[in-house]
């Protein structure tokens, strides 16, 4: 059976502050280094978000070394990087900012490409592969068939790039792609469809060595998929699950309930999109592209999902009226217990600390420490009992 260890859990510091190169390395500093610290690891990977600023401020070698340098005196070891926000995700009002540019320009091909190769030159020496998640294509009412050609041609160029890169210095580098709802991709369906049908025509030993998914669970519980189910559809498709974001999403049980949508409508707030779900009895999908817009339009008669990560460890938040996606957690791993061939890299993605509800917002820099090393220690017991992790390193 695959083993994880506990250097190779890591969290998305898409959560911190990273509009440069310099509340990057603060990060790094003080946030990943004191989750490190507070679960006992001298090493610990990193699942470094890495905007477009900061990377051109790693153009040059000596800036690239002395970032090098910089991770190795705090214990953080890459393997992963977040290339899905572009640009400043901690603006006031990020929303649908954050699939732009999308992968109809050449701008995201660009970035990810010289991503690639900063994760290449950082790479600890006995590291051979690494993986890059980014975003399924676009913001789906936002696209064409012009702009879905435009995608293919430069995910071929990109994949190309990766080849050469891979040729060049040993390192394979994995672009995954990651559903989420609203988008392009947003389910396993359309995913599979894309790798098997659009990509028909890009060499497929470029797509076997350099292609992916980076499998986001809330994403996929928010759409109600079968967890298990989808990721069986995702192996027997032959696609290369690079990397799971694990993650959980908000459940109002009951909406009909007013205590329980009083509680819900607690999460409705200005910067991120949180896309919303529900299926009725009859297994129709109704989809909002925000929170606010669910409770303008979705029927009260069936559970209702919705796009917001939430700390992992938490079944309720708030009141036992508002529950959560965790079981879809245990799925994933579930389904890692009885495919021992895969190891993905694992990665905690909850980004929205800063904008929970008040009375679940951390107070300061160690109360996010906290409740960030909580939810690697719950991955850990979670893993623990299903002999997936060695505990030591």
């Amino acid at each position: 059976m695959t083993i994880w260890t506990r250097p190779q859990l890591c969290y998305c510091s898409n959560v911190h502050a990273g509009a440069n190169l310099q509340q990057l390395e603060h990060s790094i500093e003080n946030s990943l280094t004191r989750v490190r610290e507070l679960r006992g690891l001298t090493q610990m990977g990193g699942g470094l978000w890495i905007n477009h600023s900061s990377l051109q401020q790693l153009q040059d070698a000596e800036a690239q070394t002395q970032f090098s340098e910089h991770l190795r005196n705090h214990g953080i070891q890459l393997f992963t990087l977040n290339g899905f926000p572009m640009l400043n995700f901690h603006q006031e009002q990020v929303k649908q900012k954050v699939y732009q540019p999308d992968w109809s320009s050449r701008q995201r091909s660009d970035y990810t490409i010289q991503l690639a190769e900063l994760l290449a030159r950082l790479l600890p020496a006995d590291q051979t592969s690494a993986t890059i998640s980014s975003l399924p294509l676009g913001f789906a009412p936002e696209w064409s068939d012009a702009n879905h050609r435009q995608a293919i041609d430069l995910l071929e160029h990109s994949l190309q790039s990766l080849q050469k890169l891979n040729q060049a210095t040993g390192k394979q580098i994995r672009l995954c792609l990651e559903m989420e709802p609203g988008c392009v991709l947003e389910s396993t369906d359309q995913l599979i469809h894309f790798f098997k049908h659009d990509l028909q025509h890009v060499d497929s030993q470029l797509i076997d060595d350099h292609l992916g998914v980076c499998f986001d669970i809330c994403h996929q519980a928010v759409m109600f998929e079968d967890i298990e189910q989808s990721l069986e559809k995702i192996h027997q498709a032959g696609i290369t699950i690079g990397k799971i974001q694990v993650s959980s999403a908000l459940e109002l049980t009951d909406p009909k309930n007013k205590a329980g949508a009083e509680t819900l409508a607690h999460f409705i707030e200005p910067r991120y999109l949180h896309q919303a779900c529900c299926k009725d009895h009859n297994g129709q999908l109704f989809k909002a592209l925000d929170l606010q817009q669910a409770f303008d339009t979705f029927p009260r008669d069936c559970r209702w999902r919705v796009h917001f990560h939430v700390p992992i460890q938490s079944q309720n938040l708030i009141s036992p009226l508002l529950s959560t996606t965790q079981n879809a957690i245990g799925k994933t791993l579930d389904f890692l217990q009885s495919h021992p061939q895969l190891q993905p890299h694992l990665e905690v993605e909850t980004y929205t600390w800063h904008v929970l509800p008040e009375s679940l917002r951390p107070q300061n820099d160690e109360d996010m420490a906290y409740g960030l090393s909580q939810e690697l220690n719950w991955l850990e017991n979670e893993m623990q009992k299903r002999g997936l992790l060695r505990l030591t390193s």
